[in-house]
């Protein structure tokens, strides 16, 4: 099978006639790349090149910016750049890209016929309505701004859906990908950052707007949330949506408590990337706990987050092979 029927068939609950999806989600941390290149990695490579150079799937991401690049930044980390409605006003020239997104869309036209051929899957990542009024507000400031500045709140999805609907129009009228990302990072490892009620009123009605149009293209819908996502799954699935990534193992994830109790959910991730800088044996063993939920199809295993710097890169090739031998063992028996 091709890279992209290979992944069409698992998003569908389907069996791949070979293997399982071979893939890392995210791109690799920087300071890994930087620890291998002491172990012998070549410098320079790009990450569709690390990919292949790793014995991996290719697959090609893009990420739809939601700024332009003049947007002004926090004066800290996780500071607001606005923090009221005038400010928010003032901020407007700066968000919401369109002539950003028209250059991505050509590059995106140039890898139809790859695409199309089968060479590999294309997805997609928006600024979800947890995820994008945060980078607006600020981490504090948002999480006040449910109570403090509900009308605030609603007028930034309310842009921020009639933007993402003008960006999917433009995408779609070139190419379907396999699957889509609204980054969200909305639970930590105790649970959701945001009441039930506060989804409900927020971002359900923001979701309504943009799920639908998706999924009626044919692109399987995913929420990106780092923490334990858990719990938020059926109010997840009241919104259509219809996976979750990268299901952490340390914040207490558990893939196949979440399969008994969803079996028609999509899964990325999950592979508890701790177990790297330890030993081989320790990732086997990891292996042989996804391997029941590998079976169960819908699920794509693959690093729980990116490959951490203390994973040696002999370690990795070794990770690597694991994952082909895993996957021919969920679809072959």
């Amino acid at each position: 099978m091709t890279n992209r029927e290979r992944f069409q068939a698992v998003l569908n609950f389907e069996k791949p006639d070979d293997r399982l999806p071979a893939v890392e989600w995210a791109s690799w941390w920087g300071d890994t790349i930087q620890a291998w290149v002491g172990q012998g990695f070549p410098a320079g490579l790009g990450f569709h090149e690390i990919a292949p150079y790793l014995g991996l799937d290719q697959h090609y991401q893009f990420w739809f910016p939601h700024r332009n690049a003049d947007c002004p930044q926090p004066a800290s980390f996780g500071g607001p750049i606005a923090e009221d409605e005038e400010g928010y006003e003032q901020l407007l020239p700066y968000l919401y890209p369109d002539k950003d997104i028209d250059g991505i869309i050509e590059f995106i036209r140039t890898l139809k016929g790859r695409h199309d051929a089968g060479e590999f899957p294309i997805w997609f990542s928006l600024d979800g309505g947890f995820w994008f009024p945060r980078t607006i507000l600020g981490i504090e400031n948002h999480l006040y701004s449910f109570y403090d500045q509900p009308e605030l709140y609603h007028r930034i999805l309310d842009d921020l859906a009639e933007f993402q609907m003008r960006t999917l129009e433009k995408l779609y009228s070139v190419l379907t990908p396999e699957f889509m990302t609204f980054g969200e990072d909305m639970s930590y490892n105790n649970g959701p950052m945001i009441s039930e009620d506060s989804f409900d009123e927020f971002l359900l009605p923001y979701y309504n707007k943009i799920v639908p149009y998706i999924r009626e293209h044919g692109t399987k819908v995913i929420v990106d949330s780092d923490g334990d996502i858990s719990k938020m799954i059926p109010w997840l699935k009241r919104a259509g949506i219809q996976g979750v990534l990268p299901l952490e193992r340390k914040a207490g994830v558990d893939v196949a408590a979440l399969r008994e109790a969803h079996p028609d959910f999509l899964f990325i991730g999950a592979f508890d990337k701790m177990t790297m800088r330890e030993s081989d044996e320790a990732m086997r063993q990891e292996f042989e706990r996804l391997l029941p939920v590998m079976k169960t199809g819908g699920f794509v295993p693959s690093v729980d987050h990116q490959t951490p710097p203390d994973c040696p890169l002999e370690r990795y090739h070794k990770y690597v092979d694991m994952l082909k031998e895993y996957g021919r063992k969920a679809v072959l028996g």
